[in-house]
């Protein structure tokens, strides 16, 4: 299954045994942001923010006072149940004065942020590849054309020369193999895709 990640920052909120829960999602890049998204969406005046976040093979979860494993943990659950990827989850606690217990809390807790990622809209996550396009002006207007109609293809800038131009663009990885041979195919091998970081394509 393609991971998702997802769209906009979203809240969901839960009462049980009057104990208030609110939970806080939303995309992030990486760990930095990640912990920028942890730092803003946490509430001081609560009694406990707990918090997960999954970039790829990377994770964390903390359980900010509760019983171990009963917050964090059951957090993290939910967005790898739902095949969720590159996005961190706030539930924020106000104690009401009535305890929970382990199952109690993990429930709450799990529940509450499965509520919230459900309810978000998601988008398959796709993976980029930066590249770099040198043609002449007898090639540009096709050029242009193909890579617009190319499926995530996104012409980022052009810069103009003598002879033509140098096109910035970014491909779903993926395709960058598929990408390069159409470049060869419609100039007939007079243009082809520099890939920056990017191991070279083999275009023929």
């Amino acid at each position: 299954m393609i991971p998702s990640t997802l769209v906009a920052i979203v809240t969901a909120r839960q009462e049980i045994k009057k104990s208030r829960f609110v939970a806080v999602a939303g995309p992030v890049s990486d760990e930095a942001a990640a912990k920028e998204f942890i730092a803003a969406h946490s509430d001081r005046t609560a009694n406990h923010n707990c918090w997960a976040w999954r970039i790829g093979q990377a994770y964390r979860f903390n359980d900010d006072g509760e019983p171990g494993g009963t917050a964090g943990k059951p957090i993290l659950q939910a967005i790898d149940g739902q095949s969720l990827d590159r996005i961190a989850v706030v539930v924020t606690r106000w104690f009401g004065g009535v305890l929970l217990g382990s199952g109690g809390l993990i429930r709450a807790y799990g529940g509450t942020a499965a509520i919230c990622l459900r309810e978000a809209e998601k988008t398959p996550i796709v993976d980029m590849v930066a590249a770099s396009i040198r043609c002449g002006f007898g090639d540009l207007s096709l050029m242009q054309a193909r890579l617009e109609g190319f499926p995530g293809a996104q012409v980022r800038t052009e810069a103009f020369t003598a002879t033509g131009a140098e096109l910035s663009v970014s491909v779903p990885k993926e395709e960058a193999e598929n990408v390069a041979r159409m470049v060869a195919d419609l100039t007939s091998g007079r243009v082809t895709v520099n890939f920056n970081g990017y191991p070279p394509v083999n275009r023929e």
